[in-house]
C-alpha cells in the first residue's frame, strides 16, 4: 500500500496552485470543476510521483484555530534531500514573505527540518 495523494482545502485555488508549483517545482494537471457542487480542484505532482490535490468549494468552512494546530491533518512533510537544501529553501521562502514556524534544526526524534506556513496557513515540514 501507499498514500495515493493528500488533499488540502484552499481559499484561493489559482494562487495556491501557482505557489505550490513554484515553491516545490511541482507539475499541475488540468483543473477539474463540478459547478453543481461549487467544487474545483487541481492535482499537483512532485518529480517522485507523489501528489497533492488542492481543492476549493464555495461552501467550505473556516477553521477557528491556526490550521497547523487544528484537529485533523497537522502538516505535510516534503523531503528535499539535504540539510543544505532545507536551510536554503527555508531562507528563500522567508525572503518571499512566507512565515517560518520553526527554523532549520535537528528535532528530538532525529529529523533535520524546518516548518513553514503556505500562504493560507497550512503547515509544511521541509526535511532532509
Amino acid at each position: 500500500m501507499k498514500i495515493e495523494h493528500l488533499a488540502i482545502w484552499v481559499d484561493d485555488l489559482e494562487k495556491m496552485k501557482d505557489w505550490y508549483r513554484q515553491s516545490f517545482h511541482m507539475t499541475s494537471g488540468e483543473k477539474y470543476e463540478n459547478r453543481d457542487k461549487g467544487f474545483s480542484s487541481y492535482f499537483l505532482s512532485f518529480s517522485s510521483g507523489a501528489r497533492i490535490e488542492l481543492m476549493k468549494r464555495s461552501d467550505s468552512l473556516k477553521s477557528p484555530k491556526p490550521r497547523g494546530m487544528a484537529t485533523g491533518l497537522a502538516h505535510v512533510a516534503v523531503s528535499v534531500g539535504s540539510k543544505e537544501k532545507v536551510i536554503r529553501m527555508t531562507e528563500q521562502l522567508q525572503t518571499q514573505g512566507i512565515t517560518v514556524i520553526g527554523n532549520p534544526r535537528t528535532t528530538g526524534d532525529g529529523y533535520f527540518e524546518s516548518v513553514i506556513e503556505d500562504p493560507e496557513g497550512n503547515w509544511i515540514e521541509i526535511t532532509v
